[in-house]
This record gives structure tokens, sequence and C-alpha cells, in this order.
């Protein structure tokens, strides 16, 4: 408890206060003698050094000791005091929705009996993704959490939080497209499919900050925590001045390239209602540089010249107008046309009586002028007191988003894209060569109920002689996976950066001592045996922990290398297989590795069904696949054709119109499918 080592730190300190003093004026007298006379003066010249001086020079050593003392406790309080005040100003107050939620749990509560709720009969099961799936619904499992907070601090710039959950939700929805494109091939050990390469890490930092728990907020170790990845309250401003708006200042280009990256996102929720940006070759290369995968984003309209960018905009037609009160408060459904060229009076004139937003980075006598500090934070002659704030992002930024928003063209129906092929996600399992009796001792150790055993697939927990061990901290849970993941050991830095993304790794190098300690602890506790090894700044399990991970893993191993009986080897496989990795956890870092077990685990089935004679037997190792992935293509296309050879054609309809309902609920269509695919779902 931290409570008596308070009290005990504040009685230390009165004491320091109080306690010198008390013995100065004690021992000494009192500190302010009267004036000396000139008789006294005289024999201190005569004869410095005495006892009396010697006892004056220490008690005034001792009152200046005990100066420096109190100045440092005032100095200490005041701070204090500082972060106090800082932290309630920063303390969200409830919305109205909030407010009105919290008045209707109270009346359920307090004012109506309790009743146990009967099930409603013929409703109808939502088709969603499993728990635990990459592409959880962000907008429905948290609608109002952080209503107060605006806005996200990420890796090159700063982001309203609407924008981080559409910047997440886009990254869920290109590792669903990734299952859906995956075509099961030849089963190895080491997948090295470039389509499992791991999100940018301003992606990375927007999921963490969207998917973060409340039980994370609490996981403060009394250390400052640095500020990418946090969430502020400064209002983001979503809308433009009639007339056109000019953008200066050091983050005025950081400002234009949020406004791009904010139209693409609209543009990719809701097409029709989106804000609708045009701009120039020109412009885009100066704000992304040469070569910017913009080309097929929806929501961005890039022509050569300007002269092109006017057509565009007086051939566009007008949107809705908005509902009273509503235009206000948001610009979606406007066009606006980005420019840095200078304003001159025909392109005034072409954007005065229309609704375009003509937004100029650079000065704009014409309309109002936004001065945007690196931060986002914009001051303004006409509204000097208002405090708004805009998404700023730097270049990098941009296009790493951009990358992943884009149309899935890049995406191939094998499942490799046009980039490098990634180093391996996972290290090699321990080979059976140097340890012959790995898979015995694997066994005996599942027997043994003195082993601790770690269960990362279905779920997360860790269990001594059918005790449960209880981790606390969510990261301390995060940095067990993870462990799991690597059994040959990761650095600090890796931890750091997979736990707390975007985060510089010296500065929260004290909250990593902190969770391993208090996980080595929580172990340590239950089972009293230190089961996580630190040296040389490296930390991996204990290998004699019993992992269902590292099982799997080595039923790969063994499948793959096997010369004889190899249905029976990959029957281990599926055998070995509890659930998706971490099943219920959204971390970012989670989806790769979680695809590359759930990979696995498709190649076994896949294998099998090819080796089995009886298309029935085939079918339900298929169908037993798509439980395991309900999102592949390749699988639903195997089973249905199956299903028609058998001749039920009606189940194969049923089969692939469940399938495209899946998809659709998802967020996916049928214009996901790549071009060079040259087929559609049927």
């Amino acid at each position: 408890m931290r409570w008596p080592r308070q009290v005990a730190s504040v009685m230390v300190v009165v004491l320091l206060v109080v306690l010198p003093p008390v013995l100065l004026v004690r021992l000494a007298g009192w500190p302010l003698p009267s004036r000396p006379s000139l008789a006294q003066l005289q024999r201190w010249v005569a004869e410095p050094i005495t006892a009396q001086t010697v006892t004056a020079a220490l008690t005034i050593g001792g009152w200046l000791l005990w100066l420096l003392v109190v100045a440092a406790v005032v100095l200490r309080v005041l701070a204090r005091v500082k972060a106090v005040a800082r932290w309630m100003r920063r303390v969200p107050l409830p919305t109205p929705l909030q407010a009105t939620a919290t008045g209707l749990a109270g009346v359920a509560v307090f004012g109506t009996n309790a009743a146990t709720a009967a099930p409603v009969a013929d409703q109808p099961t939502a088709t969603a993704p499993a728990a635990g799936d990459s592409r959880e619904p962000l907008d429905e499992r948290a609608p109002d959490r952080q209503a107060g907070v605006a806005g996200v601090v990420v890796p090159g710039g700063w982001m309203p939080r609407e924008t981080a959950e559409q910047i997440a939700a886009a990254g869920a929805l290109l590792w669903l497209r990734r299952r859906r494109f995956y075509r099961p091939a030849a089963p190895g050990p080491q997948p090295r499919d470039p389509d499992l390469a791991p999100l940018p890490a301003v992606v990375a930092v927007a999921q963490t900050a969207v998917t973060t728990d409340t039980d994370q907020q609490g996981d403060h170790t009394g250390q400052d925590t640095p500020a990418v990845g946090r969430q502020d309250g400064d209002e983001p401003i979503v809308v433009f001045p009639p007339g056109g708006v000019g953008l200066t200042g050091p983050g005025a280009s950081d400002a234009a390239r949020g406004i791009l990256v904010t139209s693409a996102l609209q543009a990719l929720r809701d097409l029709a209602s989106a804000m609708r940006l045009v701009t120039t070759r020109v412009d885009i290369d100066a704000l992304l540089g040469p070569h910017p995968p913009v080309s097929a984003v929806a929501g961005i309209h890039v022509v050569p010249t300007l002269d092109d960018a006017l057509a565009v905009v007086a051939s566009q037609t007008p949107p809705v107008p908005p509902h009273p009160g509503e235009g206000q408060k948001t610009s979606r459904g406007r066009l606006l046309l980005l420019t840095h060229a200078p304003v001159n009076g025909s392109l005034v004139a072409a954007t005065a009586d229309s609704d375009v937003a003509l937004i100029v980075v650079g000065e704009y006598p014409a309309g109002e002028a936004w001065s945007v500090d690196p931060s986002g934070r914009i001051r303004s002659p006409h509204s000097p007191d208002v405090r708004r704030r805009m998404c700023v992002l730097d270049r990098a930024a941009v296009r790493d988003i951009l990358t992943v928003i884009s149309p899935p063209e890049a995406i191939t129906i094998g499942g490799s894209l046009t980039q490098p092929s990634p180093p391996p996600l996972l290290p090699h399992p321990r080979s059976p060569a140097r340890n012959p009796n790995h898979q015995t001792g694997s066994d005996a150790r599942r027997s043994d109920p003195s082993t601790v055993r770690l269960r990362v697939l279905g779920g997360v927990s860790v269990s001594f002689q059918d005790t449960a061990v209880t981790i606390r901290r969510s990261a301390a849970l995060q940095a067990l996976v993870f462990l799991a993941v690597h059994p040959d050991g990761v650095t600090g830095r890796d931890l750091v950066e997979a736990i707390w993304p975007g985060l510089p790794a010296h500065r929260v190098t004290g909250r990593l001592y902190t969770t391993m300690s208090d996980l080595r602890k929580a172990i340590r506790d239950t089972c009293g045996m230190a089961l996580i090894e630190h040296a040389d700044d490296r930390y991996r399990l204990s290998p004699d922990l019993d992992v269902d991970l590292w099982r799997l893993h080595h039923a790969v191993q063994q499948a793959t290398t096997a010369l004889t009986d190899r249905p029976q080897a990959w029957q281990a496989v599926i055998d070995q297989f509890d659930g998706a990795l971490a099943d219920g956890y959204a971390w970012p870092w989670l989806d790769a590795h979680r695809e590359v077990v759930r990979r696995h685990v498709i190649d076994a089935h896949v294998a099998l069904a090819d080796a089995q004679p009886d298309r029935r037997q085939a079918l339900a190792l298929l169908q037993d696949a798509i439980r395991v992935d309900p999102y592949n293509e390749h699988l639903h296309q195997r089973a249905a054709q199956i299903l028609a050879a058998l001749g039920d054609q009606v189940a194969a309809s049923d089969l692939l119109d469940a399938y495209g309902k899946r998809l659709a609920h998802a967020g996916l269509t049928a214009t996901d499918l790549p071009p060079e695919a040259g087929r559609a779902v049927r």
C-alpha cells in the first residue's frame, strides 16, 4: 500500500523542517542577537578565533543548511501544486449525452426492481467479427468514452480523436483485406508473406490511443508520461470560414497535409457526405514529395494545373445546404480547393459565388488569416481569444496513412504486396535436432502439476497447480504475450516500441522496469519461481514454461519436415490450436503475429483437405478452416465448389450469400477485389 510510505515521507519532511531550528535555539540561542558593541568588535579583531566565534560560525552554517532544506521543500510543494492544477484543468466535464446516460443508469439501479431478462424470440444474430478480431467495431465498443478528449499526439503531428478513430478503423480494414485475399499455400514453419508487414507507427499510435482501456489509464508509475500518444482537450476545428482561409506560420504545410488526410478519411467512411478536395499535382508534390500515393484515393482529386482545378470546381454540383446550425460545426460535404499559388482576382471570383472553401498555403488578403504553429494551434486576428486547433502531420506520416487507406490494387490474390519481404515476424521454433526429447519433455511438462502454464491461444492466462496468476497491469500482460511470441527473447527497446508505440524508448525505461518487476513478482508470489530471464538488456521466458503457442509452432515444424504420415502431422497442428492469439485483446502489434498463427492453422486444414479422397471429409475440413478465418475468400470458394460438385447448389449459394453479407458488415465490398484477380466472389 502506498499511504504508509506517503505518511512516513511527510513525517520525515516535518522533522527536517521543525527539529533543526528547535535544537539550534536551545543549544546556541536566538539567531538574531543585538548589535555588537565597539569593545566586542575590537576584541574580535584582536583575537578572531575563539571558542565563542567557532560556535557562532557553526551555528550560522546550521541555519544556512536548514534554509536550504526549507527552500527545497517549498519548491517541491509548488511543483506538486502546479501539477495538480494542470491535471484539474484537463479533467473533462461530462457531455450532455454522458450526463443523460448517467442519470438513466441511476434510475435503472435505484428506481427499479431486479428482474431477469428474457431472451428475445426470433431475434436475428448479427454477423460480426469474432472476439479479438483485428477489426473490432471501434465506434460501437466505446462510443462516448473519452468524449471530452479531443485529440491525440502521434509521431509527426497531432490529430483530432475522430481522425485517429478513422485511421484505426482503416488499419483494421487493411488487415481484413489481407485475410480475405490470402491464398493458403505450401505450409512452412516461417511465413514470409509480404502482407504480414506491420502497419506504420502513426497508425499503431492511433490504434493504441483509440483502444486504450481504462485500466491502462491507471497504470501510472509516478513518472512523467511522454507526449506522443497522449490525449488532450483542445477542441479541433472542422469548419472553414466563407471566402476561404490563408494558412501561415511554421505549421501551415503540416495543416494543409492534415486537411488532405481528413478529406481522404471522410471519403473512406462516407463518400456522399465527405469533404472533397481538389488540388494540383504541383501542390501535392510540394506537400508530399514526388510520386505520392494519392492517384486513386477517394476524396482527393488531383489535376495538372490550377485552371483545371477551377474547371473541376465549376463543374461540381453544389452540395446540399446543411441543416440550421450545422454549418457552424462541420464542413462535411463542402468542396475544398487547396493551392500554394498566389491569389489573384480570377481565383477569388471563381470561388466567391459558390460554397467552395479556398485553402491557400500562404498569404490570402481576401480571406481570413490563420497562423498555425507546429502543434496545430491557430491564432487568428478575427478571434484572438478562441482556442482552435487543426490536424497537423508531417510528410512521412501522411504518406504512411495514405498507403494504408489506398485502394487494394497493390494487393494480389495470392497475398503479395509491391514492397520487399519483411524479416520473419516470429523467431524459429526450437529445433528438435538440438533437443531430441523436446516433444517428450513438452508432454511431460503438460502432465506435471508443478509446471507453470501460459495460455495465449483463445485468451491469455497463467496458472500454477490449477491456481490462476493475477496480473493487474495491462502493460505487464502485453509484455508476457510479447515474450511468448518471441521465445528467443527481445530487448527492452523492442518491448517499449510494442507496448508504447511512438514513444521515445529512453523516456519510458522506468515504466518498462516497473512493468517487468510487477510481472516477475506476480508470477514469483504464486509459484515461487522466476520465469522471466533478464540478461544483457534482453528479456526471455524460461524454457521450462509450458506455452501452448510454442507447442503449436513445434507441431508446425514437425509437419513441414515430416517425410511420412504428413496428414497425421498436420492434424497435430490443428489439435494444438485453441483459438486466436490473445483472443479478446486489440493491441496494435498483435495483428501480424495473430495472422501468422491463423495462417498456420488454415494451411494445415487445406493440406489435410487436399489429401482427403472423400469430398465430404474435405468439405468438413474446409468448413472448420472457415470457422478459423470467416473472411478468407479462397476457403469459401473451395467449399462452394465441393458443395456444387456434390449436387447441393442451394447450400453453395447460401454459403456465398452469407459470406457476402459478412464482408458487407465488416466494410468490405466486391470493389475491394483486386482487378488482377479477374473474378468475383461467385
